[in-house]
């Protein structure tokens, strides 16, 4: 069963996706007033027990930021070896993975637009899985890990790319711009290593394939992301890690091809799902 946050007749809710449309559980487990909450209370099963014997409730919705009270993100960048090659010092793998945070408020949810500032045109998008930490832990082993996640979605991770250059040693700037990115369109309970070991990412801009790989390639693996992010800092549930982009964004394109208002892009995951969106100019 898969879960969303939605909008439907100026209301925001959660509840359990099917294809004849959207079953609020907001009323129905009123302990978890939003998935976020239920996500931190391990109540995913509870959640997909309780949806079984309800009928739909709503058909014309808006898809929100699956998780728009997550208060950590962080994301795993330059993490495929394609990707890690473009760079001029890129030859070797780097022992440690390069991380850096991003916030809800920079994300939108699924079939919504992304926003391009007026400041810059270069925003460009990024196909990733992303993992939600369902039971917190410090120095998890890699063995451990899996058991700490409690479902998969999918990132757009759009980025503004002069803005990452502005400074020597950091992107958060690039990284944070509201609305320019997207997280959706559902949760999917994790309960099995294939869905990550097997899984797929591909980007698609306007029906053309620009990313396209295997996470089985990435040179941080999943479990070793969580074992090193938890050495440092305490993971909590609810958490999010984006766990890195393949090759194939539209800076790297010679020449460049940045998003532009009317392009459609799309970052399909097997086994999770489609995260669709547009691009729009900020409406200043």
């Amino acid at each position: 069963m898969k879960f969303a946050t939605y909008s439907a007749e100026g209301t925001t809710y959660y509840g359990a996706v099917t294809d004849a449309g959207m079953i609020a559980l907001n009323s129905a487990a009123p302990q978890w007033p939003t998935l976020f909450d239920a996500v931190c209370a391990g109540g995913l099963q509870t959640l997909a027990d309780i949806a079984r014997d309800l009928p739909v409730t709503h058909r014309d919705v808006q898809y929100e930021m699956v998780l728009p009270e997550a208060r950590r993100i962080l994301c795993v960048g330059v993490n495929f070896p394609d990707r890690n090659a473009e760079y001029k010092d890129g030859s070797e793998q780097p022992k440690y993975m390069s991380l850096f945070p991003r916030f809800a408020s920079g994300f939108t949810g699924h079939d919504q637009p992304l926003i391009r500032p007026p400041e810059s045109h270069q925003l460009d998008y990024e196909g990733e899985v992303a993992i939600v930490i369902g039971k917190g832990g410090r120095r998890i082993a890699q063995a451990d890990a899996y058991d700490h996640i409690a479902a998969l979605t999918i990132c757009n991770e759009g980025t503004i790319r002069d803005w990452v250059r502005h400074a020597k040693f950091n992107v958060t700037q690039g990284k944070n711009w509201d609305r320019s990115a997207a997280m959706g369109p559902w949760l999917v309970p994790f309960t099995d290593a294939r869905q990550l070991d097997d899984a797929r990412i591909i980007t698609r801009v306007n029906g053309d394939v620009r990313q396209d790989d295997v996470l089985a390639r990435m040179m941080h693996p999943i479990r070793r992301e969580i074992e090193y992010i938890s050495t440092f800092m305490a993971l909590q549930p609810g958490d999010i890690i984006v766990t890195g982009t393949p090759t194939g964004s539209g800076a790297r394109l010679d020449p460049p091809q940045f998003l532009a208002p009317g392009d459609m892009v799309e970052v399909e995951v097997n086994g999770i799902g489609i995260l669709r969106n547009t691009i729009q100019d900020e409406i200043e």
